[in-house]
């Protein structure tokens, strides 16, 4: 239909062109070139493009229409299954059952620094300091699980929690004593979980998947390193103080954060 110097055209979707404005300064969905200008009409169900005398003879180009027609093939994959995951995207099975045995690494690791929380927190090992530190260490791997159980929840796999080995009650040791044995086995667990998390990393490389890389790049790699580069020095000092009174004092500095008795 015209009226006066202008004009407008009715485009339909099945007739639309895949090309794509360029914006500028002079206000959305207007290219100065041509002096087009668009706007939504009927709630998304077409577009008009409108065009002066002077463009009449110039073919309309760069026109974007509604994006419905971008979104089909993503319409087509939603599942409609009861139990299927709706947010479930480019997230392979492998990877849902790699991280499904990392959960159970980390839990198993936790329920082991328990087990050392126990031993050092007996009234004839008495050594609290010990204690406090392989309690506060399965905490932090309880948490680590728990944070990769919502992880998965997030990206639409099923956490499936596996089983635990009982883990050993005693960890006195003829020649090191209880101390620096338990803390080499602990630094012994964290070099072994590191392993694991860059294998997992590599598995997540290979899959593409930069969102998995990312969640393991930014929650454990960096941590574990530090983890072990502090638990490596526990190790280097009660090999310095032996088993008689500096495991007493080495105690004593953790209980206190830190700080020498």
């Amino acid at each position: 239909m015209l009226s006066g110097t202008s004009s407008f055209v009715r485009v339909s979707l099945s007739e639309r062109v895949k090309l794509v404005p360029s914006l500028s300064s002079s206000g959305p969905f207007f290219n100065p070139v041509n002096g087009v200008r668009f706007c939504k009409r009927n709630g998304g169900c077409g577009v008009v493009a409108k065009a002066s005398k002077d463009t009449m003879n110039q073919p309309i180009s760069n026109i974007a229409f509604e994006p419905f027609e971008e979104v089909k093939k993503e319409l087509l994959v939603i599942p409609t299954e009861l139990h299927a995951s709706l947010a479930r995207q480019k997230y392979t099975h492998q990877s849902e059952a790699a991280l499904n045995t990392q959960i159970n690494v980390e839990y198993n690791v936790s329920y082991v620094y328990h087990a050392m929380y126990a031993y050092f927190d007996r009234d004839n090992v008495a050594l609290k300091g010990l204690a406090k530190f392989f309690k506060d260490a399965s905490m932090e791997e309880r948490h680590h699980a728990e944070m990769m159980m919502e992880y998965q929840n997030k990206r639409g796999g099923k956490v499936q929690l596996q089983s635990m080995l009982m883990p050993f009650s005693e960890f006195d040791h003829a020649e090191k004593g209880d101390a620096l044995y338990a803390m080499e086995l602990a630094l012994s667990l964290e070099r072994l979980n590191n392993e694991k998390l860059l294998n997992l990393h590599s598995l997540a490389n290979e899959n593409n998947d930069a969102q998995f890389v990312d969640f393991l790049e930014s929650q454990f790699l960096f941590d574990q390193v530090e983890d072990i580069k502090k638990i490596s020095e526990y190790v280097a000092q009660l090999r310095r103080v032996g088993k008689g009174h500096g495991v007493w004092h080495f105690d004593q500095m953790l209980l206190n954060g830190g700080v020498a008795a």
